[in-house]
């Protein structure tokens, strides 16, 4: 299996070489050249399996140079060492004859990026071997939020390496921030920017396309990588658990062997739908990706009109980690949807940068709909649906997957689809307590109270325990005390490296 670029500047890699570099030389993300496709008792075999073996299964068929023994002890590592609170990694939650969550916050941050940030470092460190690297690695990473502390968890202390996080000063919530400025370990450093996670983002592809930085990297012994979803080692571990939600609901009889299912994912970036894309055109049976926005909707007017428009009101929701006008992943979907032609993806990203929008037509506005279906949700269906859920079921939501669920319904009620569905959760409900506690309890309730008492104001009355990464979070000190505007970035790289 080799990679190319999406803007068609490098072809012929191997996985190990894509992973390594993060993103390509042209400015274009790696994808796989050929398609990986899976037939139909390969993929029902996966109900016999555990989370760890679906794992090493599909991985394999996208990092061939990889050797089995070498993928086993990175998914071993990653997800077979109690750092994850259940061990099924993901588990399915029923919530009714129709509705399925899919729980991917088990992870010691509490957010979905657990899953494919706690095996990234480990293949990035056999990536480093395997292509005779001497030079370490600085990863560079871009949060909204969640990315940021799952990155620092799982790069801290790893050899070889280390890890600069870049977060929008105001775009985060209480916890989150505790999160990444407590942060330990000797690699690792979090920086709060003045600006929005589009500012904070375009900073960092602005470092890394910087060419005299890159030159005196090199001088210095460092060498720039990401991971963010742009990295396709970042990417391909989240195709894994859509595998797994099928397979246990085949194994639990939920479903029969061969039916097709729809899934809702909350996104922002554009990563963890595309990942489902991946698993659909593997051939896992999915009816309809049900793409769920908030108010920052820019995806949901592209799918709905092929309309790319990022020139629009930034606004900061309830959701911050879908707070993104800039869904960096949308690029490999239009490479894979014009059957690899990067010249034309070059253009449309062009015309992004240049002018702040683009406009897909024809067959690829054809597929696109094919796949497809896209709404959002406002901060007070939100909260309306966290509320609602909780009364119907004792289920917490947080606000991310409260999005999810309420997409979901708009969906049902606009086209009577009544096909089986599984919602993906990203973060647990502690994490954005707050709002969780405020949709429940009332505004009264939850007055003057910070986001550390309302976590234990939320265990209390909802008879659940606090995650062990949140709980005693208040109480760390603050290691990472760094601000900067978005032109004051790559100062911070340069202080930070120490570089000449």
């Amino acid at each position: 299996m080799y990679y190319e670029s999406t803007r068609g500047g490098i072809r012929n890699i191997t996985s190990a070489e894509a992973i390594k570099r993060g993103l390509a030389p042209d400015g274009g993300l790696f994808v796989p050249e050929t398609a990986v496709k899976l037939t139909p008792e390969e993929i029902y075999s996966l109900a016999d399996m555990d989370y760890r073996e679906r794992a090493v299964f599909i991985l394999r068929r996208f990092l061939d140079d990889y050797t089995d023994e070498e993928l086993a002890e990175c998914v071993i590592g990653a997800y077979g060492s109690g750092k994850f609170d259940e061990d099924r990694v993901a588990p399915v939650v029923k919530l009714n004859d129709n509705a399925y969550i899919l729980e991917l916050w088990h992870g010691p941050t509490c957010a979905f990026k657990d899953v494919a940030l706690q095996i990234l470092p480990r293949l990035l460190v056999k990536a480093n071997r395997k292509t005779r690297e001497n030079a370490e690695t600085v990863i560079l990473v871009a949060t909204s939020g969640d990315t940021g502390k799952a990155a620092l968890e799982g790069f801290k202390d790893v050899e070889g390496t280390r890890i600069i996080v870049f977060f929008p000063e105001k775009g985060v919530s209480q916890v989150q921030k505790m999160q990444m400025v407590t942060q330990e370990g000797r690699n690792v450093y979090s920086v709060a920017v003045r600006g929005n996670f589009d500012d904070t983002q375009n900073g960092v592809k602005a470092i890394f396309s910087d060419k005299e930085l890159a030159g005196r990297m090199l001088e210095n012994g460092y060498k720039f990588s990401s991971a963010n979803s742009i990295n396709w080692g970042r990417l391909v571990p989240q195709i894994v658990y859509y595998f797994s939600a099928y397979a246990d609901l085949l194994a639990a009889g939920e479903i029969k062997a061969g039916e097709a299912i729809n899934f809702t994912v909350p996104t922002g970036n554009f990563g963890n739908i595309l990942a489902a894309w991946y698993a659909r055109d593997m051939g896992l049976p999915i009816n309809k990706l049900i793409c769920a926005s908030n108010d920052n909707n820019v995806l949901t007017e592209f799918i709905n009109t092929g309309l790319y428009n990022r020139e629009r009101e930034f606004r900061k929701t309830i959701s911050p980690s879908m707070d993104i006008l800039i869904s960096s992943n949308l690029e490999r979907l239009l490479f894979e949807l014009t059957e690899h032609d990067g010249e034309q993806v070059l253009d449309w990203m062009t015309e992004l940068k240049n002018e702040g929008k683009y406009m897909v037509f024809g067959e690829v506005k054809r597929k696109l709909s094919e796949m497809y279906w896209a709404a959002y949700t406002t901060e007070h269906e939100t909260l309306e649906t966290i509320r609602d859920v909780y009364e119907d079921y004792e289920y917490l939501l947080d606000t991310h997957t409260a999005v999810g669920v309420d997409v979901y319904d708009k969906y049902v009620i606009s086209t009577g689809d009544m096909t089986k569905t599984v919602i993906v959760s990203t973060a647990s409900p502690f994490k954005f307590n707050e709002s969780v506690a405020r949709a429940i309890f009332g505004d009264e309730t939850v007055a003057g109270k910070n986001e550390f008492q309302l976590l234990d104001l939320l265990a209390e009355q909802c008879g659940l325990d606090i995650p062990a990464g949140l709980d005693g979070l208040s109480d760390k000190a603050v290691l990472h005390e760094s601000i900067c505007s978005r032109d004051g970035m790559k100062e911070q790289v340069i202080r930070i490296l120490g570089l000449k």
